[in-house]
């Protein structure tokens, strides 16, 4: 395997576990307290804040945490569908494709892992508010 094929892997892979905790963030400090205290287990939210105090910071600067994951995860769709298939599509060898394809479906599994974390967490933490107060209005 080339020394530049072997580079774009471990952007890959870096990229998409920097997706992979990105996104578990957004999900531990902004969606998981909301459904937690949404299911009625508004003490055991209190008493994990209380563990975990810096998840309230995260909580505070959401905005943020959400931008730079969701920044993490665009980024990592580009590269793994856009720019390592036309890098390895030139660098992989002849008689063993499939040598390329390993390293890449390992990226892909924790990507797609990553925006369903992200999305989960971000339909929790912007849009199930405004949903329920529309609801308990009604």
């Amino acid at each position: 395997m080339n020394n530049e094929t072997t580079t774009t892997s471990k952007r890959s892979a870096l990229l998409s576990y920097f997706s992979l905790f990105t996104s578990l963030s957004t999900l531990l400090c902004c969606a998981l307290p909301s459904l937690v205290v949404l299911l009625g287990l508004g003490a055991s939210a209190a008493s994990t804040l209380s563990l975990m105090p810096w998840l309230v910071v995260l909580s505070r600067h959401k905005h943020w945490t959400f931008s730079v994951s969701g920044i993490l995860i665009a980024s990592s769709f580009v590269n793994t569908y856009y720019i390592a298939p036309r890098i390895r599509a030139r660098q992989c060898r002849p008689d063993n494709p499939t040598t390329c394809e390993d390293a890449s479906r390992l990226s892909k599994v924790l990507l797609w892992v990553s925006a369903a974390i992200y999305t989960v967490g971000f339909c929790v933490a912007y849009v199930l508010g405004p949903i329920l107060t529309k609801l308990d209005v009604g």
